[in-house]
């Protein structure tokens, strides 16, 4: 994958988030009105805050939606973890065009919650994957 080069305003959003967390970021990117932070897995504890409290001390402090997903060099593992809120029973990746295409399948009573008003979760999961993997589109099943 090519070098992503971050814009002032998104390293004010990781340094913000890096000092009040601890947390290391890997990425962050705006996607579909919320900021999506990709930290490392080992500091996704302290990214959130016991019970979720530093993230939502964040959206507070930032007027915006706040994502926090375990970063992982796996593809399949990091579709996983994008999803894991609707705790995915299975990833399936098939060959697309010059990529790859990602199946997540979740109990039928998590489907419509994973993939989103309009979609909203799915082109998250897009932005995602496109700009770390060879996935160039998800849905949910």
């Amino acid at each position: 994958m090519s070098e992503i080069a971050f814009d002032t305003e998104t390293i004010g959003y990781i340094r913000l988030f890096e000092e009040r967390t601890g947390a290391r970021v890997k990425d962050c990117l705006e996607a579909e009105e919320k900021l999506v932070y990709l930290v490392h897995p080992e500091d996704i504890h302290k990214a959130v805050g016991p019970g979720g409290v530093l993230v939502e001390h964040l959206k507070g402090m930032m007027k915006k939606e706040i994502q926090v997903v375990a970063w992982d060099d796996d593809p399949e593992t990091l579709v996983r973890n994008i999803f894991y809120w609707y705790s995915p029973l299975r990833i399936d990746l098939t060959t697309k065009g010059n990529g790859r295409h990602a199946t997540v399948t979740v109990d039928p009573a998590w489907k419509a919650r994973a993939i989103g008003k309009a979609g909203k979760n799915l082109k998250v999961a897009r932005a995602i994957l496109v700009r770390h993997t060879d996935i160039v589109s998800v849905n949910v099943a």
